[in-house]
């Protein structure tokens, strides 16, 4: 999710967090009060910073994940998602997207969009 929206939508992050503890994933970073803040990313090409909105470790692999919300600025989101997703590739690391219902068909259609159709988002 962008930035902007994050505040808006804190408690859907919070289940989210639930949801990936209940599935065995440890070490949870989230940008949210009570954990630990990931990692941010330098885009160069931009001059803006990418930070995931979940980082977790499962099996000794990391795993950045970001919700997939209805949003104002779908064109930076995109544009977060590719570049999380080839960070990911180029470590050896999983990108997954989380969404919930009544935002699936946006988020396949954002998922098309980029080309990243081979992405099956997790659904809360």
């Amino acid at each position: 999710m962008v930035k902007a929206e994050k505040s808006d939508h804190a408690k859907f992050l919070e289940k989210s967090i639930q949801h990936l503890q209940a599935r065995g994933f440890k070490e949870i970073k989230a940008d949210l009060e009570g954990y630990e803040t990931p990692k941010s990313y330098l885009k160069k090409s931009t001059g803006t910073t990418v930070t995931p909105d979940i980082v977790a470790l499962k099996n000794g692999r990391k795993y950045f994940f970001d919700i997939s919300l209805k949003s104002e600025k779908p064109k930076m989101l995109k544009s977060k998602w590719l570049f999380l997703d080839t960070l990911s590739r180029m470590k050896s690391n999983r990108f997954r997207i989380i969404t919930t219902r009544g935002h699936y068909k946006f988020t396949d259609t954002m998922l098309q969009d980029i080309n990243l159709s081979n992405k099956t988002p997790i659904k809360i």
